[in-house]
């Protein structure tokens, strides 16, 4: 409905948006540049966010760009699990067959990884996403996975993603041995104003829809409300274009945002 009468091919804030057409935000770039880093040195980075920052879509941007003969990202979200569970999705997400016995698998990981690092010359990069959720076994075994050659190289690369808390458990001493491992780390900043006006109307463009479609105060007001949050961001801009077709509004005005705004918070 709303794409008719604002003139839009698409919903310009949807959440399936390519990577070629993401807006550069410095969160973005700056996520980006050091897991290049992390894919020509090895190690371990540490990426941590507030929800709905973008983190993850970032990594989607920074697979897009790699060499899939040379380096190979396998993203994992299975953090609520026991130790053993975790070990069976690990060698499943790998195509490794999962054993009974988690030591059989921690074994079988250590060989494929070397072998795909010395064997293969491929790299890989291993993503486990809502990292604030493993537990601390789980987390003392990921340093012991990437101990090779008695610790002179790193096989593979992981990458901890999660929420601001990470930090925290990460500080705790039993965590040091692999805190002192990441080599690279970065805490997303949230989209800022000259950005969230940038990335409206550069959404609206790619949208084939005037950017005039929002005035100053309403972008303004847009930005106040998402709390940083590109995904909440987007939200309230794709609840207000719903109301305001609703009532034939041509223009986005600050009371439709507060609205939008009031109505994601009650979901």
């Amino acid at each position: 409905m709303f794409k008719h009468f604002y003139g839009m091919s698409t919903n310009p804030f949807e959440k399936g948006i390519k990577e070629k057409d993401a807006y550069q935000s410095k969160d973005l770039k700056e996520m980006i540049s050091r897991l290049e880093y992390l894919n020509e040195n090895r190690g371990i980075g540490l990426f941590t966010a507030a929800p709905g920052s973008g983190k993850t879509f970032a990594l989607r941007c920074f697979a897009k760009k790699v060499n899939p003969n040379l380096t190979k990202v396998i993203y994992l979200c299975f953090t609520t699990v026991t130790t053993t569970e975790f070990y069976r999705q690990f060698c499943i997400a790998l195509g490794i067959e999962p054993s009974s016995r988690k030591s059989d698998m921690f074994r079988n990981i250590k060989d494929y990884m070397q072998s795909m690092s010395m064997d293969k010359r491929l790299h890989y990069i291993l993503v486990w996403d809502e990292a604030q959720y493993l537990n601390n076994d789980i987390l003392k075994d990921l340093k012991l996975l990437m101990n090779f050659s008695m610790d002179s190289k790193d096989c593979f690369s992981l990458v901890l993603i999660g929420q601001p808390m990470l930090n925290n458990i990460l500080e705790k001493q039993i965590h040091e041995a692999l805190k002192q491992r990441i080599i690279i780390n970065y805490n997303f900043e949230g989209i800022s104003e000259d950005e969230s006006i940038e990335y409206i109307h550069t959404r609206l463009s790619l949208a084939g829809a005037s950017i005039e479609i929002f005035d100053k105060n309403a972008v303004l007001a847009a930005f106040r409300s998402c709390m940083g949050s590109v995904r909440r961001l987007n939200m309230i801009l794709y609840k207000s274009l719903i109301i305001g077709a609703q009532h034939e509004k041509t223009i986005i005005d600050t009371d439709i945002i507060m609205a939008a705004a009031n109505e994601i918070s009650l979901l």
